[in-house]
């Protein structure tokens, strides 16, 4: 996959997920369905953590950090959405930043084993990605509605 082709997924992942919890306000930070899920800012701060994961996991010589209980440790301590959102923006940042800094040709070479991807080239985390953001920004859009809110359709307006 070309770094370009990489570059845009990630604009448009972070353009639908920004449009999709538009209606989630500060108000809303600490907002959980039920005891035990994650607060409306924890899954956003947690939509961060994944995407630097996946990044760092990418292009390390060990892979992907398999220590989840730290980052869970890290991720319970978001109190605030607009907190949460600007670590979103730093690791979307960061992600862009190491793709217009990386070929072709390091895209596409393998991951070393890991027991999450395989030995697959390194553009997988890309679609992985994608997904995963898809997921929580659409458990976010259900915690909006359970708020009284109606968020944005994500696709509208581009």
């Amino acid at each position: 996959m070309h770094p370009m082709a990489i570059a845009k997924q990630l604009e448009m992942t972070k353009e639908f997920f920004d449009r999709s919890t538009r209606a989630l306000t500060e108000e809303d930070s600490n907002f959980q369905p039920y005891e035990g899920a994650f607060t409306t800012a924890q899954q956003v701060a947690h939509t961060a953590q994944t995407i630097d994961w996946f990044f760092e996991g990418a292009f390390r010589p060990e892979c992907f950090d398999m220590d989840f209980e730290a980052g869970m440790k890290e991720m319970m301590k978001v109190t605030s959405l607009t907190a949460a959102r600007e670590m979103l923006d730093k690791s979307f940042a960061k992600a862009m930043e190491t793709t217009q800094a990386k070929s072709a040709e390091e895209w596409a070479a393998c991951l070393p084993p890991n027991p999450i991807m395989g030995e697959t080239p390194r553009f997988v985390i890309i679609g992985s990605l994608v997904d995963h953001t898809a997921h929580h920004r659409g458990a976010l859009t259900v915690y909006a509605r359970l708020r009284g809110k109606v968020p944005p359709m994500p696709y509208a307006d581009m």
